[in-house]
Formats: structure tokens, sequence, C-alpha cells
């Protein structure tokens, strides 16, 4: 189940608003496991084994950090956090790369007798495996406190809002909510507000996009243009940061409906003057994890300048290998290390003196490339489209159906541009403090809005969510 589906909008999450608001704001041990309950729920709903694999996966994170909680300033307390590491990150290496690492293999000759389990992905498990991890880590630094309720860490760990696409939540920012949190009409509203713009993004401009880059990735080879390749990467583009922000902003929407504060994951990426400056703005809440249990604790940028580019190539292998097992998001992660690499040496210092357009157009030119590494899990047809955006193996430049198509598509074009900078958000925020009567018209727009989207969704089937596989 999606958030931007008819069953979860009309059924699950009336029902779930309904028993978590009717236990008393007093008992809050009571709400969290009406949480953990609806939110097993809805995991269920489309990965019913999988379920079990969560709750193991919760009570070895549980028992892990009382043990080093219990075990501080002993032995023994690393060696929990390290049996509980293995063991966390050993399910989800398992059931996400058990069959990439044996297909690589039985390319060995004599290896052949290796056979790849074909076990489908459980869906989240990247999500929470590093949720679980974070709270294990976080007691052994004693940047948080253990949790002594496991229903209380289990209505972390498996909270429905970000359970299956983030943000990544780190157990030390959710930890004292999870005994102690507000709940206000405010705030309430204001969930309501940020999931309906995060509606209305995924279905109404997310799926747009989508539907264009499928109609153009699936032109034939020897009848793309070269614009035609330009759009469609362009199209897929937006379509990945509208899909997955509008994921998020949805999330934060049903965490503060609930109580819950989660972090921004997304800042408007695509309005960044470089590589280094998009990656501050995307998918925030990997990035955060990645350096704070990852890059950190390699040294960071403390031992020398050396020592630093090893710390950034594993910080970026393991980012691209987490999007997927396939050699395309390895290759992925990598290419982006090479880019900060590079502006860390020099590139960046230059890029701050230039003028602000070339930062922009040199940011957006090789995020587009990287995304072409992204989509094409089969490289050799990356490897075409991108010959393609330089005119190797096209028909022609353009085409009159390319004139035509990008003619009828410039005001969707303009309003995804406009939908992808702060600009909007900044004018709403103005006139809504301005004007008491925009607070009105805020209501009416979530409701147009809320209706515009269920129209969309009963009369069409193309509704993807691109992250839901990682």
């Amino acid at each position: 189940m999606v958030f931007s589906s008819l069953e979860f909008l009309f059924m699950y999450l009336p029902v779930v608003l309904l028993l978590y608001f009717a236990v008393p704001a007093r008992y809050l041990l009571a709400r969290n496991i009406v949480l953990l309950l609806v939110s097993l729920v809805f995991y269920g709903w489309g990965e019913p084994v999988y379920v079990f694999l969560m709750i193991f996966t919760i009570v070895v994170s549980y028992f892990g950090g009382l043990m080093v909680d219990r075990l501080r300033g002993k032995p023994g307390c690393k060696t929990a956090l390290i049996i509980t590491t293995i063991v966390d990150l050993g399910l989800l290496g398992f059931f996400k790369y058990y069959d990439f690492f044996v297909n690589n293999l039985r390319l060995i000759p004599g290896m052949d007798w290796l056979q790849p389990l074909g076990l489908s992905l459980p869906i989240g498990i990247s999500f929470y495996t590093f949720q679980s991890l974070s709270y294990v880590i976080d007691v052994y630094r004693q940047d948080a406190r253990v949790q002594p309720n496991v229903l209380s860490f289990g209505a972390y760990v498996t909270m429905f809002p970000q359970l299956i696409a983030g943000p990544i939540v780190r157990y030390k920012d959710i930890d004292e909510q999870l005994g102690q949190r507000t709940h206000s009409m405010d705030m309430f509203a204001d969930g309501i507000r940020t999931f309906v713009a995060g509606l209305a993004k995924k279905v109404l401009l997310a799926n747009v996009a989508g539907e264009l880059w499928s109609s153009m990735s699936a032109t034939a080879v020897d009848q793309r243009t070269v614009l035609g390749a330009w759009l469609g990467i362009i199209y897929y583009s937006f379509q990945l940061y509208l899909d997955f922000s509008a994921y998020s902003d949805m999330a934060i929407g049903l965490g503060k409906m609930l109580g819950f504060r989660f972090i921004e994951n997304f800042n408007y990426p695509y309005i960044s003057k470089s590589i280094t400056e998009f990656w501050r703005r995307w998918h925030i809440s990997l990035s955060t994890w990645f350096k704070e249990y990852v890059y950190i604790p390699l040294g960071g940028n403390r031992k020398g300048a050396g020592r630093t580019y090893l710390n950034l190539l594993a910080v970026w292998f393991l980012t691209g290998f987490w999007h997927g097992a396939n050699w395309n998001y390895i290759l992925w992660g990598l290419y982006f290390f090479i880019l900060l690499v590079v502006e860390k040496a020099f590139l960046l210092k230059w890029l701050n003196k230039a003028p602000a357009w070339v930062g922009h157009v040199y940011s957006l030119v090789f995020i587009l490339f990287g995304w072409l590494l992204f989509v094409f899990e089969d490289l050799s047809a990356g490897a075409v489209w991108f010959g393609n955006m330089f005119g190797v193996g096209t028909q022609s430049f353009l085409s009159a159906r390319d004139i035509y198509d990008l003619l009828r598509n410039l005001p969707l074009l303009a309003i995804l541009v406009l939908a992808s900078t702060p600009l909007p958000k900044r004018i709403w925020s103005k006139l809504y403090k301005a004007s008491p009567a925009m607070r009105v018209a805020t209501v009416v727009g979530c409701l147009v809005l809320l209706a515009l989207c269920t129209a969309y969704l009963v009369n069409s089937s193309f509704n993807p969510f691109l992250y839901l596989r990682f």
C-alpha cells in the first residue's frame, strides 16, 4: 500500500486516525502500541510474509541496545554492538545482495554450481535496517537513552509514515518524542496541508512527468532524436525528484498528524550550484546517516587528504550499493564520488567565483548524466541513450513530433520547474501570514487538490513509486 492510493486515503488512514486518537493523550504507551499494530498491518498489506523478518530485526536490535547499555564500560559492550550490527546487516545483505554476488561469481569458470535464490526484496528493508542500527549505535555512543519498552521501540522502527521510503529517522532524533510528544490542532492542520501538498506533487506532477518519460523511453532506438533524448531524461529527473520528495512530504505530514516531527528530506536540490550542494539538499536523511555512522567513524577529514578521499570512496560506494544490487547503482555512486573529489580538490573554489548561472548549468547537466546511470540497470541501454543525447545513433536533431510535444507540454514543464524551486512555498507563506482570508483559501485549496488527486487515481492506472524497491 502506498500513500497515493485510494485504499490508503479513504480506508486505512481514517481508521488509523480514529483508533489512534480514541486513546486518551495521557496514555502515550497505548498510542505507541496502536501505532505499532497499525504499522504492522500497513506493512503486511503488501508483504505479509516479511512482517516476521521485520519483527525479528526489531527484537534483535532491541535486545542489542539493552545489552550495550547493561555492559557499558565492560568488554562485552562493543561485542554486543558488533553482533547486532552483523545480524542486521547480514539480513539486509542476504535478501538484497545474495543474488547479485552469486550471479557475478557464476561468471568465474567452475563457479556455476552456485544458484541464485530469486527471493523478492522485502519492501523498505534498507530503511528500517538503517533505523534499527542507528538505535544501537546511538545507545553505544550515549547519544540516546536505551528504550526500556520493546513496544515503543517497535513503534519507532515500524512507524508507517516513514517505514518503506523514509526519511530515515535516527533514533536520537525521535527518542524524546516516543515518550513525550505534543498533539495540537495547529500541528494536525499543518500535517494535513503538508500531506495534501505532497500528494498533489506526487499524483498531479510526478505521475504526469513519469508518463511522459515512459512514453519517450519506449520509443524505438532508430526513431529517437537528440531533443527527444534530452527531454526524456529531463522528464525522468522531474519524476524522480517530485515522486520521492512528495513521499517524504507526505510522511512528514502524517508524522505531524500523529505528533511526530521528522527532519526534512529534500531542500530543492535542483537549484544547486555545485554537486556538493546538491548532495546537501538531496535525500538529506540518507546523506546524514552515512556521514554520522560511516564517514566520521572512518576518520572523516581529520587524517589528511588521502584518507579523506578514501573515506569518501567508501561512503559513495556504499551509497550507490545501498540503492540497489546492480552495477549501475555502484557506478552511479562512484560517479558522484569522482565529481565531489574534483570539486573538493579545486573546482568548487572556481565555481564559487563564477557567475551563479555557470554553477547551475554545470550542476544540472552532470545531475542529468547521473540519472542516466541510475535509471538504466542495463548499462548498454544507458550508453545508447547517452549517445543519443549527442546525436549518436539518432535519425535527426529533432522531428515534427518533438516540436509538437514540446509546445504541448511547455505549460507542464514550466510548472515542473516552478515546483522544483522554493518560490511557491515562499509566496504561500507570506500570503498565509499576511491575510486571514488566505487561511480559508488554503483549506479550500487542499480540498480541491484532494478531489483532483482522487479523480486522477480513479481514472488512471499509472501510479508508480520509484523508491519503493529500495
